[in-house]
């Protein structure tokens, strides 16, 4: 079966917590002004696109933000715990510049093949990669012909852009491979099978694209 996909892969907005400096992953607190503002003007971007769906995680900023992007326009929205964020166990709510010090924090800021989250009960990049890559594999399952939406997290983006642009999950910290995902920042995945490529092969075309952003809309 013949099936042309164009993905937009979206983080979501900045939040209370991400302006704190505190860890996030599966805990959630909601859109600050700059983050419902990188939201509309990501919709602002996007307007002319013609979704056949949007996906989110189902953490609320996602989903707040994919609302957000897709405003008023009458287009599916549906969530998939795959595209949730990374699960960081006890780290989770607390200040990244003391959780740095860690030293299997420092092995999970580098070295995702060793990272095994012993000491904070979390998820691992290999965990994270197998639920983001199948959360991909049953949206493709679902749509021949189209763009979709996708609102994520920043470690799960990282890890999926760098897998769909033909890297090892292993390697997607590696600051010479991949770069971490700006909130709000756009980018752009094709998906083509056929029958010169019948087990389906990814483009990606766009990564963190920020024109259309005001600075205060995201870090780096």
């Amino acid at each position: 079966m013949d099936k042309q996909l164009c993905f937009y892969l979206i983080r979501h907005g900045r939040t209370e917590w991400n302006e704190a400096g505190l860890l996030q992953g599966g805990g959630d607190s909601p859109l600050t002004a700059n983050g419902i503002a990188g939201a509309k003007a990501t919709a602002a971007a996007l307007q002319q696109i013609d979704f056949l769906a949007a996906y989110s995680s189902n953490l609320q900023r996602a989903v707040d933000t994919a609302a957000l992007i897709l405003e008023k326009r009458n287009i599916p929205q549906f969530q998939h715990a795959g595209l949730n964020e990374q699960f960081f166990g006890s780290w989770e709510g607390q200040k990244i510049a003391q959780l740095r010090q860690l030293a299997e924090y420092q092995t999970m800021s580098h070295d995702p093949a060793n990272y095994l989250a012993q000491s904070n009960q979390g998820e691992t990049y290999q965990s994270l990669y197998l639920r983001a890559w199948q959360a991909i594999r049953d949206i493709i399952q679902v749509h021949r012909h189209g763009n979709i939406l996708i609102v994520s997290h920043g470690h799960t983006l990282r890890l999926l852009l760098h897998v769909l642009g033909g890297g090892d999950w292993r390697q997607h910290r590696d600051p010479q491979l991949s770069h971490a995902v700006l909130n709000t920042a756009i980018n752009v995945v094709n998906y083509r099978q056929d029958d010169t490529c019948p087990t389906g092969a990814f483009d990606v075309k766009l990564l963190n694209d920020i024109r259309h952003l005001a600075p205060d809309s995201y870090r780096r």
